[in-house]
């Protein structure tokens, strides 16, 4: 979806097919002509935004072959649908019976990870609206913190100056303006927004203009969140250390008011699933204490435990309209205030907005959509509500 801005820009909203588990381009295909055309028409609006998740080998292909990118393209103007931004965090296999730490493999260190990422770079500058301003990626925040040495870093750090490099060449040649952005998450080397901003104000002098001309950050509500940050100090430190905000993905993290509490730990205890990693952390005390899964916290014979004596929030991406059953909650809270910052403003800090729930199909069973249509129904469901805080905020859907 598209919203015009009160400064006459315009702010794109779409929803991220990570959701999906396919990797192929039949998959992708079927994806595009079935769930995400279902929730364009649960929405009725004339053109739906998408987030594409597209797998490394589904990436290279892509890339290097003319027939099938045009072949995928084709599909988003038949179904109308339309992408300006990419989900690059997830490599491969994001819907594997376990993901947990895979999914930061490979990190930044390791040559496979910008190679994926310049395939992505290439595929988007093609399917790219013509019309767009620019086009954003998401990656992750280097990798997990560990192990995570010097050696790592410079590595890492020489990766990201040649995409900087390689996005000002696809611009020159292409006329697409391409921007990555690091998402920081709890557990990994760079956890919040603040720490983006340290790593990528930490080149040297010759080349850090092109980095941040190129390279920015993805915010991440529910991450965000969960790390206990506050939008506005967040947003206020980006843009001290001259950092964009390439893209944000607009989720809510699952909030423990009372950890202590009998039913809320019955409850809770349904969050605690296996496929994808979920950190924990509990703020209000001196400290922020954190745990890298819920499971850990909540068996009574693990060594590490969270104190309970403050609320938790849980890596857990909650449907953003519909509130967990109480006593939990979420941090739509959170959200609302990060997208007063965000969009609420003379002009927008980023342009590109993405729903980003990918865990309706390990939600508690009752919560869980049971077949397609009800997946597609809740995906609508976010988006709406989602849409309906932008106007609130005086941005105009457009068409």
């Amino acid at each position: 979806m598209r919203f015009r801005h009160p400064d006459s820009s315009t702010v794109h909203l779409a929803y991220c097919t990570n959701v999906h588990p396919a990797e192929d381009l039949d998959g992708v295909v079927a994806q595009l002509e079935g769930c995400a055309s279902d929730v364009r028409a649960e929405l009725g609006v004339p053109v739906l935004g998408v987030g594409l998740w597209l797998a490394h080998d589904l990436a290279a292909l892509l890339a290097r072959d003319p027939a099938s990118l045009k072949r995928l393209a084709g599909t988003l103007d038949d179904c109308g649908l339309e992408a300006v931004t990419l989900n690059g965090f997830p490599y491969a296999g994001f819907h594997d019976e376990v993901v947990g730490k895979k999914v930061y493999l490979p990190d930044w260190s390791q040559p496979e990870r910008l190679a994926y990422t310049l395939d992505l770079v290439e595929v988007l500058a093609q399917l790219m609206p013509a019309d767009a301003a620019y086009g954003s990626i998401s990656t992750l925040p280097l990798g997990w913190r560990t192990p995570w040495y010097a050696d790592r870093d410079r590595r890492a750090r020489d990766a990201v100056a040649q995409l900087a490099n390689r996005l000002q060449e696809v611009e020159q040649r292409t006329g697409r303006v391409i921007r990555v952005g690091l998402e920081p998450e709890p557990g990994c080397v760079i956890e919040t927004n603040a720490q983006v901003a340290d790593w990528l104000s930490a080149y040297d002098d010759s080349v850090r203009d092109g980095v941040l001309d190129r390279v920015g950050g993805c915010v991440d509500t529910c991450h965000l969140a969960v790390q206990f940050e506050q939008p506005a100090q967040v947003f206020a430190d980006l843009e001290t250390a001259g950092v964009s905000v390439v893209k944000s993905q607009v989720s809510a993290a699952l909030h423990v008011p009372d950890p202590a509490d009998a039913e809320t730990r019955v409850l809770l205890a349904e969050f605690a699933e296996p496929r994808f990693l979920h950190q924990t952390r509990e703020g209000g005390g001196r400290r922020l204490r954190g745990v890298d899964d819920l499971s850990e916290t909540l068996d009574p014979a693990a060594r590490r435990q969270l104190p309970g004596r403050h609320p938790w929030r849980v890596h857990f991406h909650v449907p953003v309209h519909a509130a967990p059953q109480p006593p939990l909650t979420a941090t739509t809270d959170v959200l609302s205030d990060a997208l007063t910052e965000l969009v609420g403003g003379e002009h927008p800090r980023t342009h590109h907005l993405e729903s980003e729930t990918y865990t309706w199909s390990v939600l508690p069973e009752r919560q869980r959509p049971s077949d397609g249509a009800e997946l597609a129904a809740g995906i609508a469901g976010e988006l709406g509500w989602l849409r309906d805080r932008l106007v609130s905020l005086g941005l105009e859907p457009v068409g």
